[in-house]
């Protein structure tokens, strides 16, 4: 028999209309709009604006929506932040929910184990969930919808069950052996002893008692009540470092974003623990590189783009912790414009350079350095969630949660139906590294949600999932929009590359001339699938306030409006 040629497809030039450029046209509304990566959350979402419900009530349904119908990426055991601008107060808070280690999570605690780096995944790589607290604190602060209301679509799915989605099947059954390690996770997760194939239906009977609890309850249901007595026996009988009271201790905090100017545009990430320092220190580098002239994705753009991004991540390595324990007063420094120049000095445009040390401040010079530039090793493939949401009222969401890896720890806690997160993993043992483990204390974080403003005023709410990924995909994605003027679909559709561990991975339209053109600056240099995130983001035209909407092909995803 002859051999099946792959079924042709159009291409983005093949679209009659005006936009022949992307795969996807751009989503316009007016009274509201929301972004995620599954159509059923963007429904759910969408559902709660036409009632009458805000963007804050809006994000936390199709939020807890995606805990359900994409297990493999996030759920109600892992963590969440989220950048908040309040349209009537014309302010931007950051809210931190992220979970912190146990008390008992202490160097020797590691070493009396054999221990000598932190696990990828399993019992000792736990922290406290940080999603719920994060959900009702959303609520509580700017919301109009109780927890139980907002809860309520996403109980629903986990009881009848919901369409499995072929991206979402796909990451399933890569996962299958990881599952299957683990009895409650196989018996959750594994139906018929394997994953769900696209279009199946799949339910979370378990899931939808804790989650119909937490709608009775409210969050201390789960940090305080049954719930967490549950998940902390469980965590014993595994020999865990995790027990009732550091769940019962568990908050989230507001935090003030941290921003830069780039070309006219305020862009503002959140501060550490999360790495959005990196993409404000890449930006401020490529600023003074004419990235117009350059061309879009030409051999010199990605050149220095993949440059600065090292420089970043060799800061990232040497200062990115917990700030409560371990003070940054580095910050201010790193995402200097000052700084900024001095480093892009650094950069040879006709050569790759083999080392780029991180910044002479106090933090390295008096603590064990990191090896400089590091990656997370392969560990985390952008197994996470991103949203956003914006209502009529002038209020924006741009949230993100997750697991962290696959299914997190591989870990389901009893008969909870909770998948736990694996955030630990991103903890070191190194004596004297800033991000060592230590009780109590918040891991460094990639998770990253963004927001930018233009003349005071909000312009885009975006974010691109995929753990080391995220800050080199959100400086593409506003280089596409500021430098290259790309709409919010095109700038989130085009070709991105990935520099890592692996070196330089660049996606298949990504020409073999600019391929070479980097390798013959030494850049190591490969074609790859999947380690690109994926994008959802809306765009507030200044002219008309037309809410414009993109949504990543990369992923399963819908953006909406009306």
């Amino acid at each position: 028999m002859a051999a099946q040629n792959p079924p042709s497809r159009p291409l983005p030039g093949d679209r009659p209309a005006a936009n022949r450029h992307s795969t996807r046209s751009v989503v316009m509304g007016r009274g509201g709009m929301i972004a995620t990566s599954q159509p059923l959350a963007s429904a759910a979402g969408l559902r709660v604006l036409q009632q009458g419900g805000s963007a804050v009530d809006a994000a936390v349904t199709a939020a807890a929506v995606l805990a359900v119908v994409e297990p493999s990426m996030n759920g109600i055991g892992g963590d969440l932040f989220a950048l908040v601008y309040d349209g009537k107060q014309r302010t931007l808070r950051g809210l931190n929910g992220s979970g912190r280690s146990g008390r008992a999570a202490t160097p020797a605690a590691f070493s009396a184990r054999s221990l000598t780096r932190m696990p990828a995944s399993g019992v000792y790589s736990v922290t406290v969930p940080g999603v719920v607290d994060g959900w009702a604190t959303l609520l509580k602060t700017y919301g109009t919808f109780t927890l139980a209301q907002a809860l309520a679509p996403a109980i629903d799915y986990a009881r009848r069950g919901y369409a499995v989605s072929e991206i979402i099947s796909g990451q399933w059954v890569a996962s299958e052996q990881k599952l299957a390690a683990d009895p409650a996770a196989a018996a959750t997760f594994l139906p018929h002893g394997h994953a769900p194939l696209p279009g199946e239906v799949f339910a979370n009977p378990n899931l939808a008692t804790t989650l119909s609890a937490i709608a009775s309850g409210g969050r201390d249901a789960f940090y305080k009540g049954p719930i967490a007595e549950a998940i902390a026996a469980d965590m014993k009988r595994r020999d865990g470092l995790l027990d009732a009271r550091d769940f019962a201790e568990h908050h989230s905090d507001w935090v003030e974003p941290i921003s830069t100017a780039y070309r006219g545009y305020q862009v503002y990430e959140l501060p550490p623990n999360t790495q959005g320092f990196v993409a404000l220190e890449m930006l401020n580098i490529l600023e003074g590189f004419d990235l117009k002239a350059f061309g879009h994705n030409s051999a010199e753009y990605l050149h220095a783009l993949t440059e600065a991004k090292r420089i970043a991540f060799a800061d990232r390595a040497a200062f990115l912790a917990d700030p409560r324990l371990v003070p940054a007063p580095t910050l201010g420094t790193l995402i200097s414009k000052e700084y900024a120049a001095l480093r892009r000095k650094e950069i040879n445009p006709a050569r790759t350079a083999p080392f780029y040390p991180p910044a002479d401040l106090p933090a390295t010079r008096s603590n064990s350095k990191p090896s400089a530039e590091a990656s997370l090793t392969g560990r985390d493939r952008g197994d996470t969630i991103y949203l956003t949401v914006a209502d009529g009222a002038g209020n924006v969401v741009s949230l993100i949660q997750s697991l962290f890896s696959d299914f997190g720890a591989g870990i389901v806690a009893g008969e909870t139906g909770v998948v736990l997160h694996n955030r630990g993993a991103l903890f070191n043992l190194t004596p004297g590294h800033p991000d060592q483990i230590a009780p109590e204390k918040r891991p460094l974080h990639t998770l990253v949600p963004a927001f930018v403003m233009k003349d005071g005023t909000p312009w885009l709410s975006f974010g691109v999932m995929g753990g080391d990924h995220q800050a080199q995909g959100h400086v593409q994605v506003l280089v596409n929009l500021i430098d290259f003027g790309m709409n919010i679909q095109e700038a989130g559709e085009a070709a991105r590359v990935n520099h890592g561990n692996n070196g330089l991975q660049v996606e298949s339209a990504v020409p073999q001339t600019v391929r070479s053109a980097l390798a013959s600056r030494g850049h190591q240099v490969s074609e790859s699938v999947g380690s690109f995130g994926g994008f959802q983001g809306i765009l507030i035209d200044p002219r008309t306030g037309v809410l414009m909407g993109g949504s990543d092909p990369r992923k399963d995803g819908l953006a909406i409006g009306f």
